[in-house]
């Protein structure tokens, strides 16, 4: 498999340097169940089979790898940071060269010498995106990698190898690790390295040759990087608390609403139960996210199983939201009972939008550990971004629609209702653009990941502006003993429904006459309220005022 890990948004920094599908839900669902019996992706361990070279300038690289990486916690400037042995793995970053192989091709293998020791050099390269400016030099105005004979002669490099400007004070500068070719052998196997980290910062590796009858060699094995807390990268491990956090917050959400639901329980309307779905949907979301990074940072790798459901569960749960908050604005179950023949469309547009969310979710967290080709992902997130932009449309359209209902009926408390849900969804929509605009600045000004302890907070607004929704859905339409306050009830019945509960709470009289006679010469009429104490007054109360 490819080292689809490491595309940073400038593909390769020598580069840099040197230019200064929708398928029926049931099927999909039955891929899912099937790849989590598979086994494990890709972690933190880097894997390549046969990966070729790319040429540039006067080399010829391939970009083994890139993360961010804190420093070891115990770091002793005296001990050699290059080892050969494996050093304890507690509190130490590193990255580990294991079982990597070079071939090349038996053409250029023949034209060596049999008898000669070193007939072709490969160097892997690891160097701080701070270092950039360290590879490489200049000769006659142009930009080089690899040093020829006139820079040899001037002592600053040796022909054949890459050029690092190297520093006598700086420790923890690029470093190099040489493996050779030995006669006409066409593999040359690296040695187990162990390359320790002392210095926090976004690290790349690079496997690099300059010799061009090497041209057409392929690599082939695995990389092992880690960070002192365990094998999740450096901009991924913040989201582990996150995550933790988050499932907290569900969890203190879910009692709360789990309490006023029994509370009210004869009173709840359909409505409520599709809160409560998206509410557990959240539970298990952050749950498993927490489990599977818990994982992660412990083994180095991500089981098919873990991922998937995630993935699944965080596509599901972001479906129902959105369908939740579009029904929620067309008025369904306070202005209209059922949503009618417009119910269809509205299905189509969650299995369209889950199908695509899914997609991307999987592409991002399946064995990718940094961000992968900005053409693949594009083709990914915009029709993600479409969906939701025709959801915020249709919401806001629908909200629209609502509201001019509830001020025909002059339906006080509903109208009141939903012009909190409105501001809120607009405060939303607000911060969401603004929230847009800074991510494109972010990438913008940030091409080689040199941001990457803060990359955590992009994802993490939009986990925690989806939860705050939620929360204002749960205050506003919490379960209570006077559940006509948003319930449904046709247009004759509105004026007494708004009168009653306004009434009711403040207990005053209006125009000298007792409210609780008006309200039982109204219910003398036929009317299509149900019956079950809508007015906030008991049985008992009402045999007295039939006896007086």
């Amino acid at each position: 498999m490819p080292d689809k890990i490491c595309k940073p948004r400038c593909p390769d920094l020598i580069l840099c340097k040197c230019s200064i599908f929708i398928s029926p839900l049931t099927n999909l669902l039955t891929i899912l169940v099937l790849l989590g019996c598979l086994g494990q992706t890709l972690g933190s361990f880097h894997q390549y089979q046969n990966e070729t070279f790319t040429h540039r300038s006067n080399s010829f690289f391939f970009h083994g790898g890139s993360e961010g990486l804190f420093a070891s916690r115990s770091y002793d400037a005296n001990v050699d940071n290059l080892t050969s042995e494996d050093n304890p793995v507690n509190g130490k970053s590193f990255i580990r060269f294991e079982s990597i192989t070079f071939r090349r091709t038996k053409e250029s293998a023949e034209s060596k010498n049999e008898m000669q020791q070193r007939t072709g050099l490969v160097e892997a390269i690891i160097v701080d995106v701070r270092d950039r400016h360290k590879i490489g030099g200049t000769y006659l105005g142009s930009n080089v990698i690899c040093c020829n004979s006139n820079l040899s002669r001037e002592g600053s490099c040796k022909v054949g190898e890459v050029i690092i400007q190297e520093d006598p004070d700086e420790l923890n500068g690029p470093k190099r690790i040489q493996t050779f070719f030995e006669g006409q052998s066409e593999d040359a196997k690296m040695d187990l390295r162990t390359v320790e980290i002392n210095r926090t910062g976004m690290y790349y590796l690079y496997f690099m040759f300059c010799d061009p009858e090497l041209k057409g060699l392929l690599v082939s094995g695995t990389t092992l990087w880690r960070n002192p807390e365990g094998y999740l990268p450096g901009k991924m491990a913040p989201l582990m608390t996150f995550y933790g956090f988050m499932s907290l917050a569900y969890l203190v959400l879910g009692l709360f609403w789990f309490i006023q639901f029994v509370k009210h329980l004869k009173d709840v309307i359909q409505l409520h139960f599709h809160i409560t779905a998206v509410i557990a949907l959240g539970m298990c979301e952050m749950a498993l996210w927490y489990y599977e990074f818990t994982n992660f940072n412990v083994t180095g790798t991500r089981p098919f199983g873990i991922t998937i459901w995630s993935v699944t569960f965080s596509a599901v749960k972001k479906t129902v939201s959105r369908l939740l908050i579009l029904t929620v604005s067309m008025g369904y179950g306070v202005v209209r009972p059922t949503l009618g023949s417009i119910t269809p469309k509205i299905l189509l547009l969650g299995v369209v939008y889950f199908v695509a969310s899914e997609a991307l979710e999987l592409f991002e967290h399946l064995g990718n550990v940094n961000d992968f080709s900005g053409k693949a992902r594009l083709l990914l997130v915009l029709p993600v971004a479409l969906l939701d932009t025709c959801f915020i449309l249709w919401i806001f359209s629908s909200l629209s629609k609502t509201l001019e209902k509830l001020q025909s009926r002059r339906s006080v408390v509903k109208l009141e209702l939903y012009r909190k849900f409105t501001n809120c969804l607009a405060v939303s929509v607000l911060l969401s653009i603004a929230w847009i605009g800074y991510e494109l600045y972010y990438n913008a000004n940030d091409p080689l990941g040199e941001l990457w302890r803060s990359a955590w907070i992009i994802p993490a607004f939009w986990i925690l502006l989806a939860y705050l929704l939620l929360v204002v859905v749960c205050i506003l339409w919490a379960p209570s003993s006077n559940p006509t306050r948003y319930a449904y009830s046709d247009e004759a019945g509105d004026d007494l429904e708004e009168e009653s509960v306004l009434v009711t709470s403040s207990g005053v009289k209006m125009g000298g006459t007792d409210i609780n006679t008006k309200l039982e010469r109204k219910e003398r009429k036929p009317s299509v309220v149900p019956e079950h104490h809508v007015f906030g007054l008991g049985g008992e109360d009402m045999m007295e005022d039939k006896r007086a």
